[in-house]
């Protein structure tokens, strides 16, 4: 069985036992999280296609670990005016292991 998710404004395919990196939830490492915005439920012979969300349905995940990805590089140039800027930035995620798809 598997899932389309939808969490910090990006939809992510699931099923059980996967680990995924999504923006970062308010929660411990350690701790029970559920994600209600289930866009889709199926299996290989059918499936449950939401309006937006599937009514009922939820996909529980266990929080891992909270990480940092890899630095991304800003930089900024306006030619012929000595202007240079550069800056980088660690978007702050969170490792989820998706534990159980409950469908409505």
């Amino acid at each position: 069985m598997f899932a389309v998710i939808k969490t910090g404004g990006k939809q992510y395919k699931v099923a059980k036992n996967d680990v995924i990196k999504v923006e970062k939830l308010e929660a411990e490492a350690g701790a029970d999280v559920t994600l209600d915005q289930v866009l889709l439920v199926g299996d290989e012979a059918s499936a449950k296609i939401g309006a937006p969300i599937v009514e009922g349905a939820s996909v529980k995940a266990t929080v891992i670990d909270q990480i940092k990805s890899e630095k991304v590089i800003v930089f900024k140039k306006r030619r012929r005016h000595n202007y240079r800027r550069k800056n980088g930035h660690r978007q702050q995620l969170t490792v989820l292991r998706i534990t159980d798809i409950v469908a409505a």
